[in-house]
């Protein structure tokens, strides 16, 4: 389908049709190629055919023996040699006529021609020649290769295939590539950016909660657009570019179409990866196309969503530096340093990988101005999800606030899946509003994973119960811990069950003792198997595995080890752009990394027995918890408490 063109407006434009009066000239369908190429083959075999006056006759095939007893007996008038066929005619016979027919007529009336064929073997015969010489046959022959519209035909055939297949090809390849344009039949180069007008985006800074530090730099922006000349007589400069950084799901890209919607200007729309093409050099023309268009339209916005897929820093990878990749960024660079100070055109760019960019792109003069845009706080928390509940027909017992206090470290993404999994939970239980109930479990589905089915033994029942028990009791008695949420033995995502502890708010800065106790509690439920069955079993390993994680970063990058000091080690970081087997630069000795691996185990060690102490302590209500969760398999903050409260019985 070729792709449609924009007019001045940027409406999107119909797509022409091969032969259509828009696309300039009737084109030829490749259909047709292919049907006269069908009918040209045709008819020269029909005047090959015709040529060996072979049309309308009909021809005995004889046996190689029958042909030469009728060559004996004289009835063979004459033979054509074609190879290894042999054709030829019979000697025509008069036959008697009846008593009564006029002498003169019959003479009149000519015997019709009898015809035959037959096949040479493939060994020698030396009587066939003297044979047909002694019984006066009239001797005709034909070259093997055929006649010359045979043989033309098999000279140009398949050049005519060819050419039909490579006509086929590039009409395909130019509906793909857009319409034709001067000098540039397919064109590769041309810039793929989409084009927006203001009454195109419905999106405005009113539909984003949050970000406040974001929107204030990207009105700016947008009251720049709208009134160049008041900025220009105060002597201030557009920023070049402008770059977004943060999480995935934070609203980067809903910031850009904000902008989009409160800009008068045309707005361009583009993805990093759409640059990039087969063939080399089409990304850097890309590139010029697009900045082209926009200074053509100034005021105009460019946004290049995912730039750190073409914006990666040069000379860093396996390869050498003419990779396509760095050409394109090369372009860009260019186009950016290249700008007339009077041209307002601002290139805003998205992405979650700030440390990979090339420190090009981030130099003053070409990326200026850096937001970052962080997870939401609750209050923004509360305003995403009035935002996105704003067409969801809710119960009036919903609690939003609440809400927002149960999704500390939701990106606004993750809020609006919520929204849309409790919508779609409430229509399977053919509900006419979302209750808080519907949003409680799609809560839980985004964040522990949906509810499976396990058949599991009572044995396996009992070591899920107090796995998820050591959870729970561990972070009710460490004081630093997390608040606990709930604990369930229901098997969910990949796990046999869970324990949720929700944060009264996003940690931005971590102390010791909260990263110690954050540790203890992961390493809970292993501890609780220890103390109740004398064994552990395999259901720890992805708590395990966070745990060493965490217990790393505490030694490595936080200095939080007395025995190595306030000192940083690159350790477990991978390269950005080598594989897993190349990531690792150690910029210390093997010495200290020894000492590294010792300070991981021993700080988990001690963290483990300070947990184990602390359960064999209260193994009552540990065994209380357990017993809960075998009842009821589901237990709240509020029942996990009461339990422990009431010595050991839960509340039925």
């Amino acid at each position: 389908m070729a792709m449609a063109d924009e007019d001045e407006k940027g409406k999107k434009l119909p797509a022409e049709e091969p032969g259509s009066p828009l696309s300039g000239q009737s084109q030829q369908s490749p259909l047709g190629w292919l049907q006269y190429v069908v009918l040209l083959f045709l008819v020269i075999l029909t005047l090959q055919y015709c040529s060996n006056g072979q049309f309308g006759s009909e021809r005995e095939v004889l046996s190689y023996s029958d042909f030469k007893s009728a060559l004996s007996k004289g009835e063979i008038a004459s033979v054509l040699f074609e190879g290894q066929r042999i054709t030829g005619v019979f000697k025509q016979v008069a036959s008697k006529q009846p008593e009564g027919k006029s002498e003169t007529k019959d003479k009149a009336q000519k015997p019709e021609e009898k015809r035959f064929e037959t096949t040479i073997p493939p060994v020698q015969d030396p009587e066939l020649m003297p044979l047909l010489e002694k019984q006066q046959v009239i001797i005709e022959a034909e070259s093997s290769q055929g006649g010359f519209w045979q043989r033309m035909a098999i000279l140009l055939l398949p050049w005519v295939l060819i050419i039909a297949l490579l006509v086929w090809l590039g009409r395909r390849m130019q509906a793909r590539m857009g319409a034709m344009t001067p000098g540039n039949p397919f064109s590769f180069a041309r810039s793929p950016a989409k084009r927006y007008e203001r009454s195109e985006s419905e999106v405005t800074f009113a539909d984003v909660a949050g970000l406040a530090n974001a929107k204030r730099d990207l009105q700016e922006i947008a009251g720049y657009l709208k009134d160049p000349e008041h900025y220009r007589k105060l002597g201030a400069k557009i920023p070049r570019g402008i770059l977004l950084m943060g999480p995935p799901g934070t609203g980067k890209t809903l910031m850009a179409k904000a902008l989009a919607g409160e800009s008068d200007a045309p707005f361009f729309s583009i993805s990093g990866s759409e640059f990039i093409e087969m063939f080399v050099g089409v990304g850097a023309s890309r590139v010029r196309d697009m900045f082209a268009e926009a200074k053509k339209e100034a005021p105009a916005i460019i946004f290049i969503d995912e730039i750190d897929s073409v914006g990666r820093a040069r000379g860093t990878g396996l390869g050498g530096g003419h990779d396509e990749r760095e050409q394109t960024l090369n372009q860009i660079l260019g186009e950016m340093d290249g700008f007339d100070p009077q041209e307002a055109v601002v290139v805003i760019a998205a992405t979650n990988r700030p440390d990979v960019l090339d420190a090009a792109l981030l130099r003053p003069g070409r990326f200026d101005r850096k937001i970052t845009l962080d997870l939401p706080d609750r209050p923004a928390r509360r305003d995403i999800l009035s935002i996105h509940t704003k067409n969801v027909p809710l119960h009036g017992e919903v609690d939003l606030e609440r809400l927002a206090a149960l999704t500390a470290g939701f990106a606004g993404a993750d809020l609006e899946n919520l929204i849309n999994e409790a919508a779609l939970l409430a229509g399977r239980q053919n509900r006419t509003a979302v209750d808080m109930d519907c949003l409680l479990q799609a809560r839980d589905k985004v964040v522990l994973g949906g509810e499976r089915e396990v058949i599991m033994g009572e044995e396996d029942r009992k070591t899920v119960a107090y796995h998820e028990a050591g959870h729970a009791l561990t972070a009710m008695l460490l004081p630093h811990a997390d608040p606990l949420e709930k604990a369930t033995i229901i098997p969910r995502g990949h796990s046999l069950g869970a324990t949720e502890q929700i944060p009264l708010e996003n940690h931005h800065n971590m102390k010791v003792s909260y990263l110690r106790d954050r540790i203890g509690v992961m390493l809970g439920g292993r501890v609780a198997e220890q103390v109740v069955f004398n064994e552990v079993s395999s259901g720890a390993e992805s708590d395990l595995k966070q745990a060493t994680r965490l217990a790393q970063h505490m030694v490595t990058h936080w200095g939080m080890s007395q025995k190595l000091g306030p000192v940083a080690f690159r350790r477990g970081e991978e390269h950005i752009f080598l594989g897993k087997e190349m990531a690792q630069q150690k910029d210390f000795s093997e010495h200290t990394s020894e000492i590294i691996d010792d300070e991981v185990i021993a700080l988990v060690s001690a963290i483990e027995a300070e947990v184990q102490n602390l359960l064999q302590g209260h193994r009552k209500e540990l065994d209380a918890l357990a017993q809960a969760l075998l009842e009821k398999e589901t237990l709240d903050a509020s029942e996990m408490h009461q339990v422990i409260t009431l010595g050991g019985k839960a509340d039925s």
